[in-house]
């Protein structure tokens, strides 16, 4: 602490040796002695100096003792200060009353006794130092208590203006103690969240012994999450917290409402709890929801309009591939029809005429293909078939087209003699002569293509085929499949970057313009990708470019265990039937279409077969119990009767043998599930139109034994 500066003491006298007595008496008591020889000369230091005590001589010239305690005490600043007359001349009572009434303390007569004097003194000192200690306190008490008024009108003006702010806020602000309870809520917060308990309520004790917190206002299904957060903030201690939730509504509207907090520290770093805001933001999230309902509506519009415009451009493709082999059907027939063709055109007209026929008849079928797929109603009839013979068929099919062309085709089928998988054998037929075909159709003249088989363990991740898989499928197993790769390449056109992701997307093509060069309609791959991921496998297409060629890979889970294999279908046998091969054999046809039953009472004839025909099914049945013929062909869709109601009447009210007659569907329906109704309605075959002589004439073997 700082020394403490010395008290001022005010010698009067006129007499200088006085003075100097005075001095040495007082010398040790500390006091800054200040001296003065005349009363004019005491008054000036009064006007510079406070002092303890004035030690003052009566009998001085012009102004004496009493003259001078007079005017000191008509000053404000001195008029308390103890006065010690000194005198050497009079000890009267009169004398010293006189001085007591001007304000003196005490009276000392000279010769003055130096202990008296200095005891005397020394009490005054320490009685200024307490009084001057004692002022100094009250006017720093006095200058604080102004400080602490200043601070207290400026807190309630502050506190003022926060109610105000507060009640007149757009949102609703709380204040938490360091726990996370409620304090404090304006009336915005008690309007969003109805129910709360008011400012007052909380203050008092209540909502703090409640743990009352914005968490009471929070919609159930929300309220889990909204737990977690808010208590992972107050755990973590982290400064700033937001979030969005529902909140409970005894209405049909939905409110949200947004959450945001703050740690509230002091100015001495001291954590005092937590501020944070409401705000009620329903009708933000419903425009939200509107504009989200809007980009939805545009991007269902916009794919509707893809569609449409798609199946705008494929109808116009399929018009283009319908009209121009019928084209060539109908003109060439009327030339043959003119008979001015020699034997050599008429060859080449009948080639030609079939040659498109065969297009159209594949057009169709990939047509009905895609829609039973449409329809989720396409169906496989699995069995373990080898997929190498299979593959092997599908490119004896194609090798004509490649030799045309001068295409070469190589193979590794030699490597295996069996990779048996699960699957439908014509259906894979399918998807393996789709994929050769294109691949010889987009390959240009001493091209070269190549199929290669292979067993891969495993496949990548993003080729994995996705479920879900059938109960006695290769998923069946424990461990995963091992799985039977066929890759077919080629140097051809090559497929675009941008295309090449929608590959196998129906009704879109690379190239759909007036101006192309491929015919198709561009549902062939759809059909792969299809069937592929009906046997539980998976194709994907790889191509460096325009021009580079492509790659089809097509991977099937291979059987778990090895089975013997069923006898291929009829279109997969191998031998044919020998030139009349029916010879001898009754058949009657049923056949509502004239051309139609011309026409196959013209190939059984060929074989040798005996045929009688006839276009109502009430006409058949009378034939065949008067005839009794070895196998019946009949229509399906006829007037008066269709076919299924003819073999049932057969089955049911005709005697034996009749009764038992073989009979087979001819039928323009050519569903798996016509088949299967066909077979369930009494039927032992079902041949879809257009009819092949040699599958005719092998089923009619087959069903006749």
């Amino acid at each position: 602490m700082p020394t403490q500066s010395p008290v001022n003491i005010l010698l009067v006298d006129d007499q200088p040796e006085n003075l100097v007595a005075l001095e040495a008496i007082l010398a040790d008591l500390g006091a800054n002695l200040v001296k003065s020889t005349s009363g004019k000369e005491a008054l000036r230091c009064l006007l510079q100096d406070d002092f303890a005590l004035i030690l003052l001589d009566v009998q001085m010239p012009q102004m004496d003792g009493f003259e001078v305690a007079t005017l000191i005490r008509q000053r404000p600043r001195s008029q308390d200060t103890p006065i010690i007359f000194l005198t050497a001349f009079s000890s009267s009572e009169q004398f010293m009353f006189k001085g007591y009434a001007l304000g003196a303390v005490d009276y000392l007569i000279k010769p003055i006794a130096p202990n008296i004097l200095l005891s005397k003194v020394a009490i005054f000192i320490e009685l200024y130092k307490k009084t001057e200690a004692l002022r100094q306190k009250t006017e720093t008490l006095q200058r604080q208590t102004t400080q602490l008024e200043a601070i207290n009108t400026e807190l309630q003006t502050s506190e003022e203006r926060f109610r105000l702010l507060s009640s007149c806020s757009p949102v609703g602000v709380f204040v938490t103690d360091t726990e996370g309870r409620c304090v404090y809520t304006n009336p915005r917060f008690q309007t969003i969240c109805p129910g709360f308990a008011k400012t007052s309520e909380l203050v008092d004790g209540a909502g703090l012994g409640s743990g009352q917190s914005w968490l009471d206002s929070v919609c159930p299904d929300d309220l889990a999450a909204a737990q977690l957060t808010w208590t992972a903030y107050l755990q973590n201690g982290q400064d700033d917290y937001a979030q969005e939730f529902r909140l409970r509504s005894s209405g049909e509207v939905e409110r949200w409402a947004a959450i945001r907090s703050a740690r509230m520290v002091s100015e001495q770093k001291t954590f005092l709890g937590y501020v944070g805001t409401v705000e009620d933001i329903t009708e933000r999230k419903q425009a939200e929801a509107a504009n989200a309902q809007i980009i939805r509506e545009q991007a269902a519009r916009q794919e509707a309009e893809t569609a449409n415009r798609m199946k705008d451009d494929f109808i116009a493709v399929l018009s283009h591939e319908l009209r121009t082999p019928l084209n060539s059907i109908l003109g060439w027939a009327n030339l043959l029809q003119a008979g001015k063709l020699d034997p050599q055109k008429v060859e080449y007209a009948i080639d030609t005429i079939e040659r498109n026929a065969l297009a159209q008849k594949q057009l169709i079928e990939d047509i009905l293909d895609v829609s039973q797929i449409v329809r989720g109603k396409l169906q496989l009839h699995r069995l373990p078939v080898n997929l190498v013979a299979i593959a092997q068929t599908a490119l004896e099919t194609v090798r004509p087209a490649a030799t045309a062309k001068a295409i070469a085709l190589t193979t590794n089928f030699h490597d295996y003699d069996r990779l048996e998988v699960i699957g439908d054998a014509l259906r894979l037929q399918q998807v393996i002569w789709n994929l050769l075909t294109n691949a010889v159709k987009f390959t240009p003249e001493q091209g070269r293509v190549d199929i290669h088989l292979s067993i891969v363990g495993s496949l990548p991740q993003e080729r994995l085929p996705t479920g879900p898989y059938p109960a006695n499928g290769p998923r069946a197993s424990a461990s995963a499949p091992a799985y039977a790769q066929l890759r077919i390449a080629d140097t051809g056109l090559g497929i675009a970057a941008d295309f090449l992701p929608h590959i196998f997307d129906r009704f879109r093509q690379a190239d759909s313009s007036i101006t192309r060069s491929q015919g198709g309609l561009g549902l062939g791959l759809a059909i792969v990708h299809h069937l592929v991921e009906q046997h539980q496998g998976c194709v994907w297409a790889e191509s460096a470019g325009l021009n580079q060629g492509a790659a089809f890979t097509v991977a099937l889970p291979l059987a778990q265990s090895p089975s013997p294999s069923p006898p291929l279908p009829p279109s997969l046998l191998p031998d044919e039937p020998s030139t009349h091969a029916l010879a001898g054999l009754p058949i009657l046809v049923v056949e509502d279409d004239t051309d139609t039953r011309d026409l196959l009472a013209f190939l059984l004839e060929a074989q040798g077969a005996v045929v009688t025909t006839t276009a109502s099914a009430k006409e058949g049945l009378h034939l065949v119990d008067s005839l009794r013929p070895a196998v019946l062909l009949c229509d399906i869709s006829m007037p008066d009767m269709d076919g299924y109601a003819l073999v049932q009447t057969i089955r049911t009210q005709l005697s034996a043998p009749q009764a038992n007659i073989p009979a087979i569907a001819i039928t323009a329906h050519a569903r798996l599930s016509d088949q299967a109704q066909a077979l369930s309605n009494g039927f032992q075959s079902h041949l879809p139109k257009p009819i092949e002589a040699e599958t005719l004439v092998r089923t009619i073997l087959q069903v006749t034994g």
